[in-house]
């Protein structure tokens, strides 16, 4: 079983444990860190390598600002964008464009969203 790469970038503070405690004892994820600032978020990414980003969506109507670079930067990595406020999710991964669809939001749903490893176009799947 592909063991799966998890960086959480959540605020705030509670959300982020609250996601952790709920993929920590799965068996196929790593919790490869957590970033607490956003300027700190790149260079986490560069040093983890995660298959998977959790960050919090302000905005649930709004497609994730930073999403395009990086997803641009690191076409491998999908993005996983939760919005406790309006209970939603929205889970993002590149191919010619940027994709996303809507999460079910419960435990079920955000690990199903992790563990999915959509393909990319031209990039075979490692």
């Amino acid at each position: 079983m592909k063991r799966v790469r998890v960086l959480v970038a959540n605020r705030p503070r509670l959300m982020r444990e609250m996601v952790i405690a709920t993929i920590s004892d799965q068996p196929d994820i790593d919790i490869v860190g957590e970033v607490t600032k956003d300027s700190e978020l790149n260079e986490m990414i560069e040093q983890t390598q995660p298959d998977v980003l959790i960050v919090a969506l302000e905005e649930p109507e709004k497609p994730l600002g930073k999403c395009g670079f990086l997803l641009g930067r690191y076409p491998r990595m999908r993005i996983l964008a939760l919005a406790p406020e309006k209970n939603r999710g929205v889970y993002y991964w590149a191919m010619v464009d940027i994709r996303n669809k809507p999460v079910e939001s419960s435990e079920s749903g955000l690990l199903n969203a992790i563990r999915e490893t959509p393909g990319l176009v031209g990039v075979p799947r490692s």
